[in-house]
């Protein structure tokens, strides 16, 4: 990946179910806690599925974690400029059709670099 620290899919339910893991919740637990209908959580782990931003962001709030803190890996600490600290509390008062919108908006524009 040539230092590119991105989770992939894998790396990703690795990590969702890890947190699982730690709070021993099962995925019954972690679908109530985050909102979630349980197929959703289900599928995660079953069919392997890559979950969307707005499942990775409820999965958090269940763990009461940040999604900085949820990508981060073990140990590194991520210092967030002025700018970025603004633009994630305005991120945390928008509705999820917002945050989709938003989401859609930053992914096409780095897409078309």
């Amino acid at each position: 990946m040539d230092g590119d620290k991105r989770m992939d899919s894998m790396g990703i339910t690795t990590k969702i179910k890890r947190l699982m893991d730690e709070a021993d919740w099962t995925e019954y637990k972690l679908a109530k806690a985050a909102g979630l209908p349980q197929s959703t959580v289900s599928h995660l782990f079953r069919r392997n599925n890559a979950p969307n931003f707005a499942t990775v962001e409820a999965i958090c709030r269940a763990f009461s974690i940040t999604l900085a803190q949820f990508f981060s890996e073990e140990g590194e600490s991520i210092v967030l400029t002025e700018e970025q600290r603004k633009h994630l509390l305005q991120w945390g008062q928008m509705t999820n059709e917002q945050k989709e919108i938003i989401y859609n908006t930053i992914t096409q524009f780095v897409a078309d670099k």
